[in-house]
């Protein structure tokens, strides 16, 4: 059986599951709770076609890309049928890399927080072992983990997956083609014949059908469509910044940035308030909506908007939902949406009526994933940009100060008299003209027009913060751990040599997974790897940290610790060495 989630109008017009509520969905008491308290509203549309059947007890084949809010979708029916009684894991979710499973295991933690008792571990390579044992023996319901550190702890007997009622594949697609395919058979055998399974796919190859042929039983396949395209006249940014920082970053931007008005979008419904109160506080003429508004009141401060009496508005999803005003120039995402379709409708409130829109985005450092796949599912990259310095601010304010000054020069008739008092004053009180126009500038204020100086310093932490999550990628150089140079994409490459090798019946995809998982790194990391009688060479960034390359040095694949170390090229390739040689042997990060 196939269902399509609805299509998501980009326009903003409501879907089907607009007007459903998790409620409806069969989810009760200490879920909805915890759905409450995270701000979520009204079910996507994979969570409206997902949740049901999971509830039933069906298998689910969905097809669906990050950031369509997939995890809440298998997630929350498992935590309602979650026997909290038993200590053994009850269920498994698989994800490819160790930051997707730390960020599923998260969504656990917060869907469980009205539940009780709900131990959830995260397994996953580069975290010691002594960590998961312990958690492991006093119980755990829940295990989140990539499948190469999964496969070792059932060899080593310290994962008992016998009482498993629920498995996950989130993104099989992304597990496969990091060549988890062996460990994925591995984890299934071990898992009991009568368990329920969801499979997660962005895309639905060949070897995903089988292995829902082979795994699933009588699936409800449900596919997410919608409309991703934003409007080619809105220009959208991002900037990456801390969630402590936020505050500071939006009050910089609604400085600089010529907007006649501004939506802040939030993703829960304190936020809203939290932060409107906060840009008053600020100076700024700021309201909140979001679903306990009443619609009396929401209606008011839609109108303040539309002419002029209010400059920014902060907003939940469902609160700005079909929201038309055309002054608005600029969108904050102050969170990022939980889905692609949600991004859509925000970016979809500015650029009305034919206008140049704006759209800037605040992405926490681990929040890139999500970045991702926004900018995937709109094919529409997304520019970085700095957080404004102190010196724009400074300067935008000069700007604005100096227009009203020539704006009031303007009205002779009214001016005149003002002339007069200043005159009388100086003439009093022996001051200079230019410290009573100071004064009065001082009075007309409020306060100091420009910041101070040692602002700055939030600017810094800010470039600290973009320079931590893009440095290490873009330095290239030298490299810096005595083996033999390449480049990757730009990047400087190493050569490492690791025990393993033919006759350790390794392949490509193997040591690229087990080296991505234990080592943090993306696919996109791993250079080429050819793979000799004895021993395999592999390239990796020249610049990775100490302590990555100490637990790649203590990774295991097929068993053998593979005592990663820089390849000096004294030795000479084995006879039949692959290479630069035989298919298959020579693979690529773009795997």
């Amino acid at each position: 059986m196939t269902s399509e989630a609805p299509d998501s109008a980009a326009d903003g017009s409501a879907d089907a599951s607009a007007t459903t509520t998790f409620a409806d969905l069969g989810l009760r008491g200490p879920v909805l709770a915890a759905i409450a308290d995270v701000g979520y509203e009204t079910p996507s549309a994979i969570q409206a076609a997902t949740i049901p059947p999971l509830l039933a007890g069906r298998d689910v084949l969905g097809t669906a890309q990050t950031g369509t809010g997939k995890t809440a979708a298998f997630a929350l029916p498992i935590l309602e049928r979650l026997d909290r009684e038993r200590g053994r894991p009850q269920a498994l979710v698989l994800a490819p890399t160790r930051e997707l499973a730390l960020q599923v295991c998260e969504a656990f933690e917060r869907y469980a927080a009205h539940s009780g008792g709900v131990h959830v571990l995260p397994i996953y390579g580069g975290q010691g072992y002594g960590v998961q044992l312990s958690a492991l023996r006093r119980g755990v319901h829940v295990v989140v983990g990539t499948p190469g550190r999964i496969v070792d702890h059932l060899g080593k007997g310290t994962l008992d997956l016998s009482g498993l009622r629920f498995l996950v594949l989130d993104e099989a697609d992304e597990m496969l083609s990091m060549g988890f395919a062996e460990d994925l058979e591995t984890i299934l055998g071990s898992t009991p014949q009568d368990k329920q399974v969801a499979l997660f796919s962005a895309t639905m190859p060949a070897p995903i059908r089988r292995l829902s042929q082979t795994y699933l039983r009588d699936p409800e396949h449900i596919a997410v469509a919608g409309r991703t395209q934003t409007a080619t006249n809105v220009t959208q940014r991002y900037l990456v910044v801390s969630y402590a920082q936020k505050l500071d970053a939006l009050t910089r931007i609604l400085e600089v940035e010529d907007a006649e008005a501004t939506i802040v979008f939030t993703r829960t419904k304190n936020e809203t308030e939290v932060v409107a109160e906060k840009l008053r506080a600020r100076g700024h003429a700021a309201a909140a909506i979001n679903g306990d508004i009443q619609q009396v009141q929401r209606e008011k401060t839609v109108k303040q908007l539309r002419s002029g009496d209010l400059d920014v508005l902060v907003a939940t999803d469902v609160a700005a939902r079909g929201l038309d005003v055309d002054r608005i120039g600029l969108v904050v995402n102050y969170d990022l949406p939980i889905d692609t379709e949600s991004y859509v409708h925000r970016v979809g409130r500015t650029g009305r009526a034919g206008r140049a829109g704006r759209a800037i985005s605040f992405v926490t450092p681990r929040e890139r994933r999500l970045l991702t796949a926004i900018e995937k599912a709109t094919r529409q990259p997304l520019t970085p940009m700095h957080l404004p310095s102190v010196e724009d601010v400074n300067a935008t304010r000069l700007t604005r100060f100096d227009d009203s000054i020539t704006e009031a020069l303007g009205r002779a008739g009214e001016i005149d008299q003002f002339r007069d008092i200043v005159a009388h004053y100086v003439a009093h009180h022996d001051v200079p003209e230019v410290d009573v126009a100071a004064a009065l500038a001082l009075a007309a204020h409020g306060g100091p027009l420009l910041l101070d100086a040692e602002a700055e310093q939030v600017r810094e932490q800010f470039e600290a913060d973009r320079r931590a999550a893009t440095e290490g990628r873009q330095r290239g150089g030298k490299a810096a751990h005595g083996g033999r140079d390449r480049r990757l994409g730009g990047a400087a490459m190493t050569t490492y040599r690791i025990a393993v090798g033919r006759r350790h019946k390794v392949e490509p995809r193997q040591i690229m997974g087990a080296i991505a998982n234990e080592g943090g790194l993306g696919r996109g990391d791993v250079g080429a790897i050819s793979i000799h009688s004895g021993f395999s060479l592999v390239d990796l960034p020249s610049d990775l940290p100490a302590g990555v390359l100490r637990r790649l040095g203590r990774t295991r694949i097929s068993g053998q610790l593979i005592d990663l170390r820089p390849d000096t090229g004294r030795r000479a390739p084995a006879r039949g060495a692959s290479r630069g040689g035989a298919p298959g042997a020579r693979k690529g990060g773009q795997n």
